[in-house]
């Protein structure tokens, strides 16, 4: 007896959905259209946390103090993107980066851009960790975390 083949199909699945965002998303959302970068701050340990929680992940402290960031910040750690994936939003190549805002105790996860990004070496000498950057805002707000097009260094 043969031994037995086993068949695939290759298929994609495609998942639409819907997040629900709460009162504290859509507020950081709102704010985003005023230009504004909005953190809150725990009652209990002080930290300030952008994007804003409900609680506080270290003491479960509700968080109700809404506090206005700087809109420069510090590159925490970045990535170059230079390989296209399914679903895939923005166009290759590019920079995603976690960025610690003035006044802030937590990263942000956004865009460094604002110069050329085909040639990774040169992206090396331009993004750097511990480097300055700062918002630049999108001229049509949608009310979004894209309403800051991207962060760009600071020279």
């Amino acid at each position: 007896m043969a031994k037995e083949e086993y068949r695939i199909i290759e298929a994609e699945a495609v998942v639409p959905y819907e997040l629900a965002l709460g009162g504290t998303v859509s507020n950081f959302f709102d704010y985003l259209k005023e230009e504004k970068i909005m953190g809150k701050r725990c009652r209990k340990c002080s930290r300030v946390l952008v994007p804003p929680r409900s609680f506080c992940p270290r003491c479960f402290e509700e968080m109700d103090e809404w506090v206005e960031v700087g809109q420069e910040g510090v590159v925490e750690t970045w990535v170059y993107i230079n390989m296209p994936f399914y679903g895939q939003v923005i166009k290759v190549p590019y920079v995603s980066a976690q960025i610690r805002l003035d006044g802030s105790d937590s990263g942000l996860t956004h865009l460094i851009a604002g110069f050329d990004l085909t040639n990774v070496n040169k992206v090396r000498e331009i993004v750097k960790l511990g480097g300055r950057v700062k918002a630049v805002w999108s001229k049509e707000k949608k009310g979004n975390i894209l309403d800051i097009a991207y962060f760009e260094p600071v020279k």
